[in-house]
């Protein structure tokens, strides 16, 4: 059960920093406050690693270093995904596709989740495509309306990489013998800036964020690295097949701070969404 809060709680955290993050994206550049923001967080992870002394475990920085190197070429794919238009198809393939991932990994491995977990896992991965669809242009879609190959590919590549990222950070705790304490996260945030560094060098003359943007990039910077933990927390706990699709659900909260901050309205859909997102909780939690 404690796992499974861990998940819901991480899931929660990513999707308000995700909004932070869009915020900051608003004012500034979007590698460059996926980069700074990364990096800005680096001193509260030290701060947890204090507090949550483990051994360090060359598997589990290892498998973290790859979760991190994934996720920055999760995120650079997305966002060149949701560039090119067709936003309602780029959003809820690549989030599906993120959950479908571990839940598969988690099932060839050998668990088995109880019929009402599994139900659950469903639930959440139908409430994520649901919540995920967003009204956008269709600048990539031929004169039928249908999305081009290269952009559903790159949708499904963005999926890819983040189902990875959560099966990465799965691993480094089962590397280390279940307990990798905040170490793949070390591993995960310093890879990512390593990797995230040429592009800032690159884009000199892009705009230096101060005032509310800086804030918004440090809060999206602090939120995502302690969802990191917490998920790696939640999977020390839990089965990665349910714990996976229910850290996804992040796009929930992102929906709901866009609604209430926003003040933008949600589609029926939408709605449905969030029905269904509470029914998984229910399902997994029994």
């Amino acid at each position: 059960m404690i796992g499974i809060m861990l998940a819901a709680l991480s899931g929660l955290v990513w999707g308000v920093g995700d909004f932070a993050g869009g915020k900051a994206s608003q004012r500034v550049d979007s590698k460059t406050v996926v980069v700074l923001s990364k990096a800005a967080s680096i001193p509260l992870l030290l701060l947890f690693l204090v507090l949550m002394p483990v051994d360090p475990h060359p598997g589990a920085l290892g498998w973290g270093a790859a979760a991190g190197a994934l996720g920055m070429v999760g995120m650079m794919v997305f966002y060149r995904a949701m560039a090119g238009g067709a936003m309602t198809i780029v959003a809820p393939v690549s989030a599906v596709t993120t959950a479908l991932l571990p839940l598969a990994a988690g099932l060839l491995s050998g668990e088995r989740p109880g019929a009402l977990a599994l139900a659950g896992a469903g639930c959440a991965i139908a409430a994520i495509a649901l919540v995920s669809l967003v009204p956008g242009g269709d600048s990539d879609a031929d004169g039928a309306g249908r999305v081009s190959a290269r952009l559903l590919g790159m949708a499904l590549g963005a999926g890819v990489a983040f189902g990875l990222f959560f099966i990465c950070l799965s691993a480094a705790s089962d590397a280390a013998g279940g307990d990798a304490g905040m170490w793949p996260v070390l591993g995960a945030q310093l890879t990512a800036v390593v990797l995230g560094a040429p592009l800032l060098l690159r884009g000199r003359g892009a705009a230096r964020p101060s005032g509310a943007p800086l804030r918004w990039l440090l809060a999206a910077g602090m939120l995502d690295m302690s969802a990191n933990a917490l998920y790696v927390l939640a999977v020390q706990r839990g089965d990665l097949s349910i714990i996976a699709p229910v850290a996804s659900l992040y796009p929930v909260s992102t929906v709901l701070l866009a609604m209430l901050v926003d003040r933008e309205r949600l589609r029926p859909v939408q709605l449905a969404g969030l029905g269904l997102a509470a029914t998984a909780l229910v399902l997994v939690a029994s």
